[in-house]
């Protein structure tokens, strides 16, 4: 078998493995004709049982896997079937759930579209933080029961932007982001990352804090660390407590990084604001208090790419394609010693 080497004129054969839903959502026709054109690329249906004889087929043809969500593991036996497999383009973030270690094993190339994905979470993100800092979400229904205005002059002065300390839980790459989007804005931005020195730290212009400062100085804490057995229940009823009275907890990662106990009983004492993308179980029992709490805002794990959103993921996915083929090497790898400090 003559395995060809990636450079100018390599043209891949390439197939996709994730959900068919996965794929009706994520790589629209002219995503699908944009591979085309760079790949010999497998007749759909697209390959979410990696075991049936067409899939066989298929994978023992394959220079390259174009993943997504639902994409089956790529286990020892699978790649037995892909003697030619030497590179996977995942069009969505964390490859967790089907790149194994055999495929390290292989040297097989892994590239991720979690850099894109990071891009709507820190909308999100920034969104919500400059939103309740003005108090809009809680003012709103006030409005929306009274019908009247007040006296806009006796706004406490705890409500508004200027000068706001927001604290980031780990600088993942949709903590940097955030940081990124915050620069323009007049508010203060800490920093806690175990991984990150001062001089890093000051180079992203925030300031590198210890896990409990973040939380006590903070008015609003987000955050963006990754569920791993070191993390699980990290933001802690002690840091919770911390927080100053009217502060916002803001958590688009995992659930489980949350005593979620904790928080509640925080945002029910009308201590502690929480706006929860993610929560511990997903979704919640239908008569946990927090759906009914006045201080929280829960929405259904949107953050995400979504909607328009997944175009972007495609194109990254698209580019990462191009540049392996013509020989230049990905762009967003993703490398096997970071996987335990990735989501």
């Amino acid at each position: 078998m003559t395995l060809h080497v990636p450079g100018p004129g390599f043209r891949p054969r390439a197939a996709v493995a994730m959900s068919k839903d996965a794929a009706s959502a994520v790589l629209d026709p002219e995503s699908l004709a944009a591979f085309r054109a760079l790949c010999d690329l497998a007749p759909f249906p697209v390959l979410d049982d990696l075991s049936t004889p067409r899939a066989r087929s298929l994978l023992a043809d394959a220079d390259l896997l174009i993943t997504g969500w639902g994409c089956p593991p790529l286990d020892a036996e699978v790649l037995r079937a892909a003697p030619r497999l030497r590179a996977v383009v995942h069009t969505a973030g964390s490859v967790r759930g089907h790149v194994t270690d055999a495929c390290w094993e292989r040297g097989i190339e892994v590239s991720s579209a979690a850099a894109a994905n990071a891009v709507p979470v820190a909308e999100y993100t920034l969104g919500m933080i400059l939103l309740t800092g003005k108090r809009v979400l809680d003012r709103a229904r006030d409005y929306r029961a009274s019908r009247t205005r007040g006296n806009w002059l006796r706004t406490p002065r705890s409500v508004g932007n200027y000068h706001r300390t927001v604290g980031i839980l780990s600088a993942s790459l949709i903590g940097r982001r955030v940081i990124e989007l915050l620069r323009p804005h007049d508010v203060e931005v800490l920093l806690h990352d175990p991984y990150v020195t001062d001089a890093e730290a000051a180079g992203l212009g925030v300031e590198r804090v210890e896990l409990p400062e973040l939380f006590a100085r903070c008015d609003t804490v987000s955050v963006h660390t990754p569920l791993l057995p070191t993390t699980r229940g990290l933001v802690s009823r002690a840091l919770i407590d911390a927080m100053p009275d009217g502060a916002v907890l803001i958590n688009t990662s995992r659930g489980a990084v949350v005593d979620q106990e904790a928080l509640t009983d925080a945002v029910l004492a009308g201590r502690v604001r929480a706006v929860l993308d993610v929560t511990d179980p997903e979704v919640l029992p239908p008569e946990h208090p927090l759906w009914d709490a006045e201080h929280a805002l829960i929405t259904p794990h949107l953050a995400g790419s979504e909607g328009n959103e997944w175009r972007r993921l495609a194109d990254l996915a698209l580019a990462e394609t191009a540049r392996w083929a013509s020989g230049a090497g990905f762009l967003h790898p993703v490398r096997r010693e970071r996987l335990a400090f990735l989501a």
